[in-house]
Formats: C-alpha cells, structure tokens, sequence
C-alpha cells in the first residue's frame, strides 16, 4: 500500500505514553524503533515509555525472530491499553439494547437500528454535497466518521482505496447486536453510490485490530 492520503483528525495527544498508546493504536503492533522514528524521538525515550505502560498493564511485547540476530520485541495494545479509547456510553447503550430486546423482541432492535441508519444517511448525503470524485468523497467520509470517534484514514492502494477505521467508538452496542456493523456497511455503500464496491476485509470484531474496506469502481 501506498502512504496514507489522509491521517485521522483526532488531535495528536501531548503526553508521551498517549502519544505511544496513539501510534499503536493507529499503527498496530511495533517495535520500539519503529515507534520512535514515528514520534520523532529516540528510541530509549519511547523505551522508557513502554515500561510503565507494561506496569500500567496497558501495553505488552512478543518476540519475533527474522533470521539471525537478536530477537526483535513487538510491542502491542492490552485489552486493558484499547479500553483507554473511549467507547460511547459502553454499559448504558447495552442495557438499552437488552431493553429493547426483551419489551420488543428481535424486531424492535431490528427497527432501531434502521432508525439510526436513515438518520445517519440524511447527514452523511449532506456531507457529500459538492464532492464529484470517489477520492473526494471517501475524503469527505473520513472526515465524518474522525468526527465521530472512528479514527478514519484514507489509503490508496494500486487502483482501489482502503478506508480504514481504527478504533469503534460504538464497539459494546456492536458486541451486543451485530446489525449495527451490518447496518454501517450498507450506510457506505448507500453513501458512495452504486457506481462504487466496497468490501470489509479487517473487522474488529472478527478480532482484527481496526475495521478495513476495499473500495473500487465498478468495471
């Protein structure tokens, strides 16, 4: 894949283990190396760092071994490191949905999510006004679903686009019911129009560590 076209618009954080749980976040596994040319610093800074995010139980490490040499320690996410990223309203919006479950059935949920799509759609069309190119309006996305907490990059790759999610701000309510990611899907591609394919190939709760869609024109 080619560099990203564009970079999540959360603000960068400014304290060094944020700016470390940032870059694993958006970056996946890495080692301290790589994290350091990332965040611009030296490595024994982003060293230090990783110890107390280990003792903190936020981060942990892997050793991969590429051959001779030394092993090379892979550092990434805990559970405990991914919950520092919010997820809206976690516990109330589960109860909500079991609510809804036992007083209306499948159904009701079923109902509520659609509810939440159309009006996601109207406000997602109005952010599309005045975009004509694909890359303008996975641009324009991006920058809806940053807004929302989603962490959204663009990235091309060859003739195809990658959008990419790298965090689910409604992760628990997902858990719960998994119309709402099938519902998000179908939001896309309503969004990006008939003329275009979008296919998830990462997903979280498939235990990837971000949410990843191909995006192509139609032949």
């Amino acid at each position: 894949m080619s560099d990203s076209l564009s970079q999540p618009a959360a603000g960068v954080p400014h304290q060094p283990a944020d700016r470390v749980l940032m870059t694993l976040k958006t970056r996946g596994p890495q080692s301290i190396a790589v994290i350091a040319r990332a965040m611009d610093v030296t490595a024994e800074a982003v060293r230090q760092q990783m110890t107390r995010l280990h003792a903190d139980g936020l981060v942990d490490s892997e050793s991969h071994s590429a051959g001779r040499g030394r092993p090379t320690q892979i550092w990434f996410l805990t559970e405990a490191g991914h919950g520092r990223f919010p997820d809206t309203h976690a516990e109330m919006t589960v109860q909500m949905i079991g609510a809804v479950r036992q007083v209306f059935g499948d159904e009701g949920v079923e109902k509520l999510i659609q509810v939440r799509e159309s009006a996601m759609l109207n406000s997602y069309h109005q952010a599309m006004l005045g975009a004509k190119s694909l890359k303008a309006r996975l641009e324009r996305l991006v920058d809806v679903r940053c807004a929302e907490g989603y962490m959204a990059e663009l990235r091309q790759d060859g003739a195809d686009f990658v959008f990419i999610e790298n965090h689910c701000p409604i992760c628990s309510a997902a858990k719960a019911c998994m119309g709402f990611c099938r519902s998000e899907l179908a939001l896309f591609r309503n969004v990006l129009g008939e003329t275009v394919r979008i296919e998830r190939e990462e997903h979280i709760l498939a235990g990837a560590r971000r949410c990843a869609y191909r995006v192509s024109t139609r032949a």
